[in-house]
């Protein structure tokens, strides 16, 4: 019960854990097809996730809700029960604990639901967690479903989707130096209405050894899967798809394969912006840095390997000066912009001849105005095709 796959009340690892609803009303239909459920996601009214908090926080599915039939702490107590003393005292054990959690969540969580409410209801493998979930939501006369497969099945088929999704769609890859504000022509794209894959948001990281966001931990590799299936799913494929220049990680996070592969081999779209720009944009979005010196301090030294000791306690010593222009612009000059340069042609093989986007300010209206352009001639790009 304590491993991760466990999804029963109490039993041995090679018990079956298959339900047996002879009581239920109308059981055959209350099971539905991991197939059949993901093409059609949007027709419940919620996504029910009752695995533990640990368990729902490493992944589930878009716009699912916890509702943990047994929590961690529950999972832990049975699971040693079962292994210690026997599975039947673990069921029992079990058993209580999920009678009164569905009870608190029907209390709480499901009191004001309509007799006309669609619930779709999952656990790790659809087994006795969901089963019992739903046979409770069915007996009380709602419309819930039961996850075939439960969440392992939902994996599956994200994994399988995200080797073949990106190549349906046309993407304009939006490249540009460090700081010559990418993220926010995204951005203004997404408000023109555009079609844009954010990775970096989507990720909760900017991209580079100073790219982490304060307070906003990376979600787990399923997670930023999660969110790019979904992303990918919501695209119409006859439109593009705006996206920005990626290296293989963004902090700790990889892109999936099939992505970057269709990335690298895609238009692109240069962005050009002025030095003294560049510097303001990346003072406002990364001023946390200015109220935390230790934390630079911390990310700088990250990079002693490349440039030594020496130029990072000059960048250091800028720093507690309050020179903090200065220090973006070294950084810029000496490192980010180099690095830019070394990689941007190698591994995106139609930058060379992408088109160029000038923006002469910081100014957001510069931005939006850029955005718009770009939108009006992706679009008039398209009506040619």
């Amino acid at each position: 019960m304590a491993g991760a796959g466990a999804d029963d009340f109490g039993q041995g690892p090679g018990e079956s854990e298959a339900v047996t609803p002879d009581s239920w009303e109308a059981s055959e239909r209350s099971v539905v097809s991991a197939s059949d459920a993901l093409l059609q996601l949007s027709r419940f009214d919620s996504l029910i996730d009752v695995r533990s908090e640990a368990e729902f926080a490493l992944d589930h599915l878009p716009g699912a809700i916890n509702c943990p039939v047994l929590t961690d702490a529950e999972r832990v107590e049975v699971g040693t029960m079962d292994r210690q003393q026997s599975s039947f005292e673990a069921r029992r054990r079990g058993a209580a604990y999920v009678s009164r959690n569905i009870a608190h969540h029907v209390e709480t969580q499901f009191h004001s639901k309509p007799k006309t409410w669609q619930p779709l209801v999952y656990c790790w493998r659809g087994g006795n967690r969901s089963g019992a979930m739903t046979h409770i939501l069915v007996s009380v006369g709602w419309h819930a479903r039961q996850l075939e497969g439960g969440y392992r099945a939902y994996r599956r088929q994200v994994v399988a989707d995200l080797a073949t999704l990106p190549a349906r769609f046309s993407l304009r890859v939006v490249c540009g130096a460090t700081g010559s504000g990418k993220s926010r022509l995204l951005l203004q794209l997404s408000a023109q209405g555009a079609q844009v894959l954010d990775l970096e948001s989507l990720a909760h990281h900017r991209g580079s050894v100073l790219g982490a966001l304060p307070a906003q931990p990376q979600p787990s590799q399923k997670m930023f899967e999660t969110h790019i299936w979904s992303a990918l799913r919501s695209f119409d494929p006859i439109r593009v798809v705006f996206v920005e220049s990626e290296s293989r990680k963004i902090g700790e996070l990889r892109i999936p394969d099939a992505l970057l592969t269709h990335m690298r081999a895609s238009e692109c779209v240069r962005l050009e912006v002025p030095l003294q720009a560049r510097i303001r944009l990346l003072r406002s979005e990364y001023e946390h840095f200015e109220r935390d010196r230790d934390a630079l301090d911390t990310q700088l030294d990250c990079l002693s390997a490349l440039h030594g000791r020496q130029k990072i306690a000059q960048w250091k010593a800028l720093a507690r000066d309050d020179d903090w222009d200065s220090v973006v612009e070294q950084l810029l000059v000496e490192h980010y912009d180099p690095a830019y340069l070394k990689s941007i042609d190698r591994n995106f093989e139609r930058a060379a001849s992408a088109d160029i986007v000038r923006i002469e300010s910081d100014a957001v209206d510069d931005f939006k105005a850029a955005a718009q352009a770009l939108a009006a001639q992706s679009a008039s790009l398209l009506a040619r095709t």
